[in-house]
């Protein structure tokens, strides 16, 4: 019923302590009140002055007054924690996401991140304030109306008393069943968001494909599971609600019926008899109340475990020493994703000032060398070196000020063109953006659609992939770092964008160490060193001339290309 992961992620653990403090408060001067009410009805049947009762109404008025304020507190003190709880726990998601840096979250994307660091978070929130203070609560209050009712009728007190473990009992028995349906229920809310995000994403392609239709049945199945689970769930609570109603209202019932036997056949007072009456329900309310706020806690919980997982996941290696980065080295690295087929195999290759290429069938590990040399990948043996030093022991933010990364999905911001330039350089100038999307041959586009201050929809979504290629490598071409890797940047784009792509990363690796990872051979002819892999090795290295010359692999699939690409020629000639 109380989880230590979650408790530990809460830093104001005092909040929780004092909001405990005053509903204990709170319900003693119930008490007060309750008792206060029984003497005056004993009063009046003992027919005493009207002046006697001054005195207790006065006491009376000040101990509402004092709930009262009780209350306000109290409510004020749970709000706090559930502020505290959102900010704080989502200043730490994004924290950790930071920190993991391009390291994947391997089992949640981005819409999955985007639901646990909103809605899960929310659902945390009444975890933290409404649960847990009535745990605490819930423990401590039965013994302390124990503690006032057995000096009054010890029966009556201990019949009461030992009818309150029948509900944490009833919550105990589907709590278990309550965990495994809210853990589905996140599950397939999840899934559904993650389904409907990326049918929405790729709406154009469906058409296209008039593939909408299948889509169409497949979200629709995906809502039906998630109604599915959504009706359990309530079932679940409406049961679990209808057990501990029983258990409440038959415990206070047992204890007044106790009392009224005391009064009839023991001699007890009427008066202290209605005390018991009245606040035999105060036994029962807080547990009452747990129960209700356990379903709640229950949803918050499955959040909170999937943000507790994520908060626990282990950092990349990184260390402190500061190196020059103009060259990086692979020594006898090799890398599994599973455990066992090993993606890349003892591979030693140097990438230095000029253009290196890699190259290979598809699977044959070329992207796996960019997580590589990113840092999102860490070799199991062998070591990447970068700047004559291990990669594991520099420091993160100077290594990455001196990278860059193009693909084929480069993200462009849905911002001004000015601002997704200023990104990577905050004191490029107007003329040095202007001069690299002239040499990206975006100048006239940028110029007639807006200028610099021009707003690039999300994804790139009003301009071409073609220009969005070209804008990606504009930004990082202002970005003046010492190594550029592309990997597959010219996929998917027109051929004219292309050559103009391809024409720059030649003029760069004049003067910066170049690393380009391309399914199309035909871009790497100009690559000072070329490695060509298989199977997670490196089957051939050379110059162009030099693997054309072996007639090995590259030779094949470089020729396989070329006839594919004049066969494609010779049909659009007809």
């Amino acid at each position: 019923m109380l989880d230590k992961d979650l408790f530990r992620l809460l830093d104001k653990k005092s909040y929780v302590a004092w909001t405990v403090v005053l509903s204990v408060a709170g319900m003693i001067l119930n008490l007060g009140i309750t008792a206060c009410v029984c003497t005056a009805l004993a009063w009046a049947y003992l027919s005493k002055e009207t002046s006697d009762f001054i005195p207790l109404a006065a006491t009376a008025a000040c101990l509402i007054a004092i709930r009262a304020a009780v209350s306000f507190a109290s409510g004020k003190l749970r709000n706090g924690i559930g502020a505290s709880v959102k900010q704080d726990l989502r200043n730490k998601t994004y924290k950790k996401i930071v920190d993991l840096g391009v390291n994947s979250t391997d089992d949640m994307n981005a819409a999955g991140l985007t639901q646990i660091s909103i809605e899960g978070i929310e659902q945390l929130d009444l975890y933290y304030s409404a649960y847990l203070p009535q745990f605490f609560y819930a423990m401590i209050a039965p013994l302390v109306l124990f503690a006032v009712c057995v000096f009054i009728d010890w029966r009556t007190a201990l019949i009461l008393l030992a009818c309150v473990p029948l509900i944490p009992v009833s919550i105990v028995a589907v709590s278990k069943y309550a965990k495994k349906i809210f853990a589905k229920y996140w599950g397939k809310y999840i899934s559904m968001g993650d389904g409907f995000l990326d049918t929405v994403q790729g709406m154009k392609e469906l058409k296209i494909f008039k593939a909408d239709e299948e889509y169409n049945v497949r979200m629709n199945e995906k809502a039906e599971e998630f109604r599915k689970i959504t009706m359990k769930v309530l079932v679940m609570q409406l049961a679990s609600t209808t057990i501990m109603d029983l258990v409440a209202f038959g415990g206070a019932g047992a204890g007044i019926a106790v009392a009224v036997w005391g009064v009839a056949a023991r001699g007890l007072n009427p008066f202290a008899a209605l005390f018991l009456i009245l606040v035999a329900v105060e036994f029962f309310l807080p547990l009452r109340s747990l129960g209700s706020a356990f379903h709640v806690a229950m949803n918050g919980a499955s959040a909170g475990k999937k943000i507790y997982a994520l908060l626990n996941k282990p950092l990349p290696e990184w260390g402190k020493d500061v190196a020059e980065c103009k060259e990086i080295e692979f020594q006898n690295v090799s890398f599994s994703y599973d455990g066992s087929r090993k993606v890349i195999d003892e591979m030693n290759a140097v990438f230095g000032k000029g253009m290196t290429a890699i190259v290979g069938e598809s699977g044959s590990g070329k992207s796996t060398v960019v997580g590589l040399i990113t840092g999102a990948l860490r070799a199991q043996s062998g070591v990447v070196f970068a700047g004559g030093k291990p990669l594991h022991s520099l420091d993160r933010e100077k290594y990455y000020s001196q990278i860059a990364v193009v693909n084929y999905n480069t993200y462009i911001f849905n911002t001004t063109v000015i601002d997704n330039f200023r990104l990577v350089n905050p004191d490029v100038s107007e003329q040095q953006i202007w001069q690299a999307l002239t040499k990206v041959n975006l100048h006239s586009f940028i110029m007639e659609n807006g200028g610099l201050e021009k707003v690039i929809n999300e994804d790139g979504g009003n301009i071409s992939g073609g220009q969005k290629q070209r804008l990606a490598l504009a930004v990082n071409l202002v970005s003046d770092k010492n190594i550029y890797v592309f990997d597959e940047a010219t996929s998917n784009i027109d051929s004219d964008s292309e050559k103009i792509i391809i024409d720059n990363i030649t003029e760069l690796a004049e003067t910066k160490t170049v690393i380009l990872i391309s399914h199309r051979l035909a871009n790497v002819v100009k690559a000072d060193r070329i490695y060509c892999l298989r199977d997670g090795r490196i089957d051939e290295e050379g110059t162009h001339l030099e693997l054309m010359h072996k007639d090995g692999e590259y030779g094949k699939l470089f020729r396989t290309q070329k006839k594919l690409e004049e066969g494609y020629l010779s049909e659009d000639a007809v």
